[in-house]
């Protein structure tokens, strides 16, 4: 098609006052409002929002929040199809040589890779470059590394059908652009990102490295546990205090700061101890809580760390040395980059040297594999989307799901985040209405859709009257936008999700994943001002949600294996779970609503030879595991189903190897006698894990029986993906 006239007149103008534009005085703004922002709405875009959609379903967002330092802020725009980021664009005034000036070119590579966006533009409407944004960006790049499209001002009129094609919203639609990603992966040899998340894997992995050997270096008396536990919670504080600062919830450059001067570990615990005291959470609990039964962390504040290590690795985590934009790191990245970390384990030498080393059930799986995220999701849909259609808060507010194996916490963060969606548009569509039209939170038509009753006001000294947006679980950010408040994301978060891990590093990765999702779309102003006005801290405890257990293993064990004092370690690696103890109320009322995941896959023949005691009680405990050399996973289906209630769903994604192999008749048994078959959706010889050769099905069962089941068999995993597209059939 041809430039419509629109194009063609920005091109003459620019043109005609070309001296004019390509000044100096000529600004970023002026040139966004005047050319680009028209540039892409000849492209078809909603730019500047002119049908008033709400700010989830906008076309583009504009991300203008200004670092303090000049030299780094946010990408200018995220052009979106349906909430989903396509690409970043980062504009510049037009006296910037961007042909030629590698910063400008840094900064949007930065920006995309960070949010694993394969392509991105950048343009002062003089220029318009697109880069490829799937490798890790350098700041010794030049401006012409990764640049697979360059076109001036005075191309466009000429080239316009081949800009449309691929970054007009309706190239995007009809399948251009994906087209092109699609070809610039062919030409690498059908090779995809190389992934931040791989980046950050070895970067965290570095950290981890240094950390534990000269910790044990320094404090001596630790024991391996200690060891690892403090190597952990130091990531994890550091990460989490990073990731606030790009996301404008702390001060930007504070660990900079403290970085820059001496004696840097006794400066990060007083940001520590301040963190505790702004955030609670318990990823910094150094004081006894009420109603804790964790103890409080006496272990890491008295650590010995070299200023060196912490120089090291904190002084790679800001622009321009650091490759990471976290404000725009995607939410699953996290959890897919510390699944891969908890694969290994720091051991101590006879001399108290630290060594890493990968597990011995990772080593005989061959490595981890994280669930892809359209996995999470599809399970997540048929699970917790069954069970919240057609309720209201109040209802969803009793439904509890459960992950028996989190892990790094995917699919525990991809259920929260369906939740925190699902309400969001029931408020939408329930309470914002009655708002907007002037109805005050003390009307009775509002107070019947609030899902708890208003929190009271607190008295006393300092205690100041809370405000209406503090009572409802809405609030508005500008005319087209509505959020969830803090206290609701909190409200849904300690009501609804809960997972239980063997490994206590899991667990906390698990908590420190599902914290940042409730600071996610938070600005350090609401938490001051939420501080104020509550004198609450911003964040829940997970104490009573996450915990650290054998899902598998009760505590009666301990009175059939005669175990002393003296099997410290096999106490320790058992880990029983008291599943009465840890849910009370949640058990009581007949078990959880939904129960989901990825649960291991581990032959026993590979268990004995570190774990023999258990491979002999699940034998003894479960019917699944009494036939041949079972897998661990058949056993986690059994236990699953017990932990529903009598509503209850069950969804993993698990082998497919039981519905024939001699071991899974056991479980086959278990599940055609009470006919708890609700779906299965079989992948047969496709691979849905990365770099990994396992046989997937994903498995739906009732605890109520079913007189049917539906039956699915996916042909090609590209067209399920995005269509949905599979052979199915009812089955009896």
């Amino acid at each position: 098609m041809p430039a419509p006239p629109e194009i063609v007149d920005l091109v003459k103008r620019f043109d005609q006052y070309y001296t004019k534009y390509t000044s100096p005085s000529y600004n970023e703004f002026q040139v966004r409002k005047e050319f680009i922002d028209p540039f892409f709405e000849a492209l078809g875009w909603d730019v500047n929002n002119r049908s008033g959609l709400d700010e989830r379903y906008k076309d583009v967002i504009h991300e203008d929040t200004v670092r303090v330092e000049a030299s780094t802020k946010a990408p200018d725009y995220s052009f979106r199809i349906g909430g989903m980021r396509k690409f970043f664009v980062e504009a510049k005034k037009p006296a910037v040589n961007l042909k030629e000036n590698p910063e400008p070119a840094y900064q949007v590579r930065r920006y995309a890779w960070s949010a694993k966006l394969p392509v991105s533009l950048l343009t002062d409407f003089e220029e318009f470059i697109v880069y490829d944004c799937t490798a890790k960006p350098s700041l010794k790049d030049m401006a012409s590394a990764k640049r697979i499209g360059y076109y001036r001002y005075t191309d466009y009129i000429e080239k316009w059908d081949e800009i449309a094609a691929i970054f007009s919203k309706q190239g995007i639609l009809t399948g251009g652009y994906d087209d092109y990603v699609e070809s610039l992966k062919q030409k690498k040899g059908g090779k995809g990102t190389a992934g931040i998340d791989d980046a950050f894997l070895a970067e965290i992995e570095g950290w981890r490295d240094i950390l534990a050997k000269n910790i044990a270096l320094r404090n001596r008396e630790l024991s391996v546990r200690e060891l690892n536990a403090a190597v952990q919670k130091t990531i994890d504080r550091i990460i989490f205090l990073r990731i606030c600062e790009d996301r404008g919830i702390e001060e930007y450059g504070q660990l900079k700061r403290i970085a820059a001067g001496k004696d840097i570990y006794e400066q990060l615990k007083g940001l520590f101890r301040y963190a505790d005291d702004r955030y609670n959470s318990g990823l910094f609990h150094f004081t006894a809580e009420t109603g804790w039964e964790e103890e409080p962390d006496n272990l890491t504040l008295s650590l010995a760390i070299d200023d060196k290590v912490l120089k090291q690795i904190i002084g790679h985590l800001y622009y321009p040395d650091s490759p990471y934009e976290f404000s725009v790191f995607p939410a699953d990245i996290l959890g897919q980059v510390y699944e891969q970390f908890l694969g290994k384990v720091i051991r101590l030498t006879a001399g108290h040297q630290a060594k890493v080393e990968e597990k011995p059930e990772v080593k005989k799986a061959g490595g981890v594999f994280y669930t892809p995220t359209y996995i999470v999701e599809y399970i997540v849909k048929q699970t917790v989307g069954n069970l919240v259609a057609g309720k209201d808060p109040k209802a969803v507010a009793g439904l509890h799901v459960l992950d028996p194996a989190c892990g790094s916490g995917s699919f525990l963060l991809g259920a929260y985040q369906h939740l925190l969606d699902w309400h969001l548009a029931w408020y939408m569509d329930n309470l914002v209405p009655l708002l907007s039209g002037g109805a005050k939170v003390t009307d009775a038509a509002v107070l019947t859709l609030l899902p708890a009753k208003p929190a009271p006001v607190k008295k006393g000294r300092g205690k100041k009257k809370r405000g209406d947006e503090y009572f409802l679980p809405v609030y508005q950010a500008t005319d087209t936008d509505w959020r969830l408040t803090t206290e609701e994301k909190k409200r849904i978060l300690l009501n609804n999700i809960y997972g239980v891990d063997i490994d206590p590093q899991a667990v906390e990765v698990t908590k420190l994943s599902l914290l940042l999702k409730v600071l996610e779309g938070e600005k350090s102003e609401r938490i001051g001002k939420q501080l104020t006005i509550t004198q609450e801290r911003v964040l829940p405890s997970l104490h009573n949600n996450i915990k650290c257990g054998n899902s598998l293993i009760g505590p009666d064990i301990y009175n059939d294996v005669q175990l002393t004092l003296d099997d410290e370690e096999t106490i320790f690696r058992i880990n029983a779970f008291d599943w009465n103890r840890a849910f009370p109320a949640i058990m009581q009322a007949g078990g959880f609503d939904a129960v989901i995941g990825n649960p291991p896959y581990v032959r026993i023949q590979a268990m004995k030879e570190w774990a023999p005691m258990e491979v002999e009680i699940y034998k003894r405990t479960y019917e699944s595991a009494n036939k041949g050399n079972y897998d661990i996973y058949v056993v986690f289906v059994e236990k699953g189903l017990k932990l529903l209630n009598k509503d209850g769903h069950l969804g993993f994604i698990l082998p497919h190897k039981f519905f024939n192999a001699q071991y899974g008749k056991g479980l086959r048994e278990l599940i055609a006698c009470g006919r708890h078959i609700r779906s299965i959706v079989h992948f047969g010889h496709q691979q849905v894990f990365a770099n990994a050769t396992t046989y997937t099905c994903l498995l739906f069962l009732t605890a109520k029986g079913q007189d049917t089941f539906i039956f699915e068999s996916v042909a090609n995993l590209d067209d399920w993906k995005s269509s949905g597209r599979s052979i199915q059939g009812e089955m009896s």
